[in-house]
């Protein structure tokens, strides 16, 4: 099995990630303009003609282009011809990559969703901005969510639980703790504000199924994933709060390989500092507990960053594979920069590594990986393979092409809103309102033979069923006019749901996620 080619070293050995410690994560830094997104995408590009699939976010939209081939024509053309020659690639050739795009917000790429319930109070209280009290209230609605057996699926959810904390709070307090109402409206400010920034989109149905993140194409080639950032950029700490969400979710959800011979995805995450800068201490505790255990799974992290000190000792000492553009000593942080990233590396008594850091030119980068039996490779001053596809974005035009072949196409378009923990509880308000207008104006025992206006579970079963169904014909239809496919099984829609409703009636929120979930993959 091939490896992965990074570049030429100095002293004229290749440089090569080798598949098999692919998994033990990496470390790519380097200061703005060093090259660290072109090193990005080789890399990816070849995880990709190994048979890996890749997610990587798109940050300033210069990314997109690895899914069409570069050209003689670009303006860039010769000196990746040039550079090509300097690293011994007579085979060098251009060539595509198969692509799929997501975006948060739904207008470059599949809308990605999860539902309040998956995403969690740790991580929501990040995203938020609370305080340690005003998370252990969103621990309390969290829990009584569960016990109820009330799903949280999107912000109108919480909303609604978190309005009937802050008028019934005797229903929390006796058996959860004390529900303050200025801790209530403090959380209840924070989700307008959240919402304000369009995030709300982030959380509903359909949610995305981690499977889909990896496929490989009738070649044998993996998906490379390419998150649309650059909106989502101007809400840093959502950009770091979904993608730990994210490689959380691989973590849970993937099953454990050991150290195969390749990676089951690569994670490239870029702008890593965004996800260390002001975190709480519980939330730096699951980072590193997740990037230790995701190895197993077959999941390989790089994390990407300008500065190696971005990265908290804890994290930086399970990242095996490095890869170091030119760092600046401008400053006394930058000056300590340069010197961790020189001490972290296995010295070679024959180059200067302290000096050569602050040396090195675009497209140049000192590399040091593991080799096949675990030992890190000694430090190389290395000039960077090109990458084959193309270098830059892509037009409206070409992304609408790219994104109309997707093998995803027509799944995740149409938004489903099934019954969940606010159309219950505005149900039970609006049957106790009208209880109490009987009761005043007909009396007790008439108020009490009135059939309830809450739904049993059997009929949220079939609502929820119809919903799903309707949803996912509404997909096939729509699909099948625009000329393309979709995966979208109205009868496997209609089951999951239905068995998801009967299960969260049952057992509560988690029991019916784990039914759709078992149902879905057994139904494909």
């Amino acid at each position: 099995m091939r490896d992965i080619f990074i570049g030429l070293a100095d002293n004229g050995d290749r440089q090569v990630l080798h598949l098999g410690r692919a998994n033990r994560h990496g470390l790519i830094t380097g200061a703005t303009g060093t090259g660290k997104t072109v090193t990005l995408q080789t890399l990816a590009e070849q995880f990709s003609a190994a048979g890996v699939p890749v997610f990587l976010a798109d940050v300033k939209g210069d990314l997109a282009g690895v899914a069409l081939p570069g050209s003689a024509s670009a303006k860039n053309a010769d000196s990746l011809q040039a550079r090509a020659r300097e690293v011994g690639l007579s085979n060098y050739t251009y060539s595509d990559n198969p692509v799929v795009f997501w975006d948060l917000y739904g207008e470059q790429g599949h809308p990605v969703r999860t539902t309040i319930t998956e995403m969690g109070p740790l991580l929501l209280a990040r995203l938020l901005d609370l305080n340690e009290t005003q998370e252990g209230v969103l621990q309390i609605v969290f829990r009584y969510a569960d016990d109820n057996a009330l799903l949280l699926l999107d912000l109108g959810d919480l909303q609604a639980l978190l309005a009937m904390a802050a008028t019934q709070p005797n229903m929390f307090t006796g058996k959860y703790g004390n529900v303050t109402k200025a801790s209530v409206g403090a959380i209840q400010r924070q989700l307008l504000s959240f919402e304000a920034q369009g995030a709300d989109r982030f959380f509903g149905e359909p949610a995305l199924e981690i499977d889909d993140f990896l496929l490989t194409d009738e070649k044998g080639r993996g998906f490379i994933n390419v998150l649309a950032a650059e909106r989502l950029m101007r809400s840093p700490k959502l950009y770091a709060t979904f993608l730990l969400w994210l490689l959380a979710e691989l973590f849970e959800s993937l099953p454990e390989v050991g150290d195969p011979d390749k990676p089951t995805l690569v994670f490239f995450f870029d702008e890593a500092h965004l996800l260390f800068t002001d975190a709480p201490r519980a939330l730096l505790e699951k980072v590193e507990q997740v990037v230790r255990l995701v190895r197993s799974k077959g999941v390989g992290v790089y994390f990407v960053t300008q500065n190696p000190l971005d990265v908290p000792e804890r994290v930086a000492g399970q990242l095996g594979n490095r890869i170091s553009h030119a760092l600046r000593a401008f400053t006394p942080r930058d000056a300590k920069a340069v010197k961790a990233a020189a001490e972290t590396f296995r010295s070679n008594p024959e180059l200067d590594v302290r000096t050569a850091i602050t040396e090195l030119r675009v497209g140049e980068a000192l590399v040091s990986t593991l080799l096949p039996d675990g030992a890190p490779s000694v430090v190389q001053r290395t000039l960077v393979a090109p990458p084959r596809s193309r270098l830059g974005p892509l037009s409206p035009g070409e992304r609408a092409a790219i994104q109309g072949a997707s093998p995803h196409a027509g799944k995740y378009e149409v938004a489903v809103d099934r019954e969940s923990a606010e159309e219950v509880l505005n149900a039970k308000a609006a049957d106790a309102a009208a209880t109490a207008e009987e009761v005043d104006a007909r009396g007790e025992q008439a108020a009490a033979a009135r059939p309830r206006r809450t739904r049993t579970m059997w009929e949220r079963a079939g609502s929820a069923a119809a919903g799903a169904a309707a949803s996912s014909a509404a997909t096939v239809l729509a699909a099948k006019v625009m000329g393309r496919t979709t995966r979208s099984d109205p009868v496997r829609n209609a089951t999951t749901a239905a068995a998801g409703a009967i299960a969260t009636g049952l057992g509560g929120a988690i029991a019916g996620r784990f039914v759709r979930n078992l149902l879905g993959g057994l139904m494909r």
